[in-house]
């Protein structure tokens, strides 16, 4: 890039006398920048008529020039990023932000929030973190979740307002009387984000590559097999009835990417640029639902945010600032609520763990102090009370003369804040006369984790998106934990529970008979809810249109930047 190299050039002329002028050579400039005489000359020359500095030479060889800065490198930089982010060039911009990463933060401050770049309306969101890779299927973090359903489509999706799912690639679906046929009629305005238009055999080839993951297969466990009976029409056909099957297509492991480009969607966004440090997704002008009045949203990633000390992704950000957080005088809240997901306990119920043992320690979270005096940021968190509204925990005492084991287990993955509550369970169970080993599994998600078989009690995070009752479900069929907690018998039991569910046709009674499943967890001492987070969204003056989702973010096809606005 030359304007990154002729800022590297500029930044060595200035930086022995740190802007001062100075009465030196040319030979003693070439050196500085390691380059012959006369390269040096064409330098002075460019720069000089870039109004950056000002060079005097004096007749005669080794004779000493004067010359003076007219600007400092950080000046300089600042304006060459902002002439490539208004020219659209986000790569030159982030090569330019390179330079200096530890000022990189500083820098991006006059970019940050919401901006007019280009003639275009840009939304840059300074993030904490590099993005995971968006793949097909699970996915960890809820920021990746989240991006996934800006970018991809499915067959079917959910609304802020509703968690029975909505057409979305399909405009409708019909479902056979006896559950075992389901035709999902597809949109014929459908394009990739290459402009090609969508063909209902490639939607087809992408639902058959997802059911050879082996998560999506248990979650797809009742389809036989996916055909196409038109040319606007796919039909699921089905071993036993599923009426979870809109819900489960709608869910963002569901949604479908080109079979043969992998980054290639149909959502309002497609995406442009996927880099450690800059993110960037563009409207995409053909997409088939209402269109995105922002052209650009742009994640800049600022790597001194983040801190290694307790692991990959240590830090839980709730609090999403659109501009920096620490010129809170610019930003306002703009939306906030409690979570629906929740940090969890588990407990495996062996000879070593009983179920008045386990209910015990439940008590001792529940209803002694302990979850309510964590050492952690005010208004982060909120006690759990119940695991879903309504759905509430049991309201056992605790039962003094249980003995505790001598030893246990615990095994926990991230969020940050379970490092503090394990640190607390410790404390509180060594007064008990229990020593409690803490294993941490450095990742969001059980999976590759080999201690799983060796623990007593595990805690993790688990999200919630827009249908929290399927989404409790969709845990249950999937997540590598169960089968570790549960006997095999009874992980056979639950998935037999979970099978007889499915087949119920009215939402409402599934709902009910789910919610049955997971109280029957919670009485039995096998799981609780420990406790929600506070979610919390600010943005600068001029970002309008934000408002929180059930997964902590904000539709990026609802905010809008006023034309004013620079």
């Amino acid at each position: 890039m030359r304007l990154l190299n002729r800022l590297n050039q500029f930044q060595r002329l200035w930086q022995p006398g740190q802007g001062a002028t100075q009465q030196v050579t040319i030979t003693e400039l070439a050196e500085r920048c390691f380059c012959s005489d006369r390269h040096v000359r064409t330098l002075l020359r460019q720069a000089q008529e870039a109004g950056w500095l000002e060079w005097h030479s004096q007749s005669g060889r080794g004779k000493r020039g004067t010359l003076r800065f007219l600007t400092s490198p950080e000046t300089l930089r600042s304006q060459m990023m902002e002439q490539a982010l208004n020219e659209g060039q986000q790569q030159n911009a982030l090569e330019l932000a390179q330079l200096a990463p530890v000022e990189l933060r500083s820098l991006l401050h006059p970019f940050l929030g919401g901006q007019w770049q280009n003639n275009s309306p840009t939304l840059r969101i300074p993030y904490y973190r590099p993005l995971d890779t968006l793949h097909s299927g699970f996915l960890p973090g809820r920021a990746e979740q989240h991006l996934v359903g800006q970018i991809f489509s499915g067959l079917t999706r959910f609304t802020d307002t509703s968690s029975t799912p909505i057409g979305d690639m399909a405009h409708h679906w019909q479902a056979s009387d006896d559950g075992l046929r389901w035709d999902f009629f597809i949109r014929s305005t459908l394009f990739w984000h290459n402009d090609d238009a969508v063909e209902t055999a490639q939607l087809q080839q992408r639902l058959e590559m997802l059911l050879q993951l082996p998560q999506l297969r248990k979650l797809f466990a009742s389809v036989a097999a996916i055909s196409v009976s038109h040319a606007q029409c796919l039909t699921f056909t089905l071993h036993y009835p599923d009426y979870w099957l809109p819900w489960r297509l709608a869910s963002y492991c569901s949604l479908l990417a080109h079979p043969e480009h992998p980054t290639l969607g149909t959502g309002p966004f497609k995406l442009k640029i996927f880099e450690p440090e800059l993110v960037r997704l563009e409207s995409h002008s053909r997409y088939h639902l209402s269109h995105p009045l922002l052209q650009a949203i742009e994640y800049w990633i600022t790597p001194q945010l983040f801190d290694t000390t307790l692991g990959t992704s240590c830090r839980h950000p709730v609090e999403i600032a659109i501009g920096e957080p620490d010129e809170q005088d610019n930003l306002r809240l703009v939306s906030n609520s409690i979570s629906l997901g929740f940090c969890y306990l588990t407990l495996r119920q062996t000879p070593r763990l009983t179920q008045p043992q386990a209910r015990r320690i439940i008590a001792l979270i529940h209803r002694t102090t302990l979850l309510q005096t964590l050492p952690l940021d005010e208004n982060l968190i909120t006690p759990s009370e119940e695991l879903l509204p309504g759905w509430s925990i049991p309201q056992w005492q605790e039962e003094e003369q249980v003995k505790l084991p001598n030893t246990l287990t615990l095994l926990y993955h991230l969020p940050v804040e379970l490092h503090t509550m394990a640190e607390q369970l410790r404390l509180a169970l060594a007064t008990r006369g229990c020593e409690l080993k803490v294993i941490f599994h450095d990742a969001k998600t059980w999976d590759s984790c080999t201690e799983l078989e060796n623990a007593d009690v595990m805690m993790g995070d688990r999200l919630i998106g827009e249908a929290p009752a399927y989404t409790l479900e969709q845990w249950l069929r999937c997540d590598k934990l169960w089968p570790s907690v549960l006997t095999p018998p009874q992980y056979a039991h639950l998935q037999a529970t979970l099978d007889a569910v499915q087949r119920t046709r009215d939402e409402t009674s599934r709902t009910l008979a789910l919610q049955g499943v997971f109280s029957s967890l919670m009485e039995s001492a096998t799981l609780t809810p420990l406790f929600n987070y506070q979610y919390r969204i600010s943005a600068p003056p001029g970002v309008n249109g934000i408002r929180l989702n059930p997964r902590g973010w904000f539709d990026f096809t609802e905010a809008w930047i006023p034309a004013d606005s620079r």
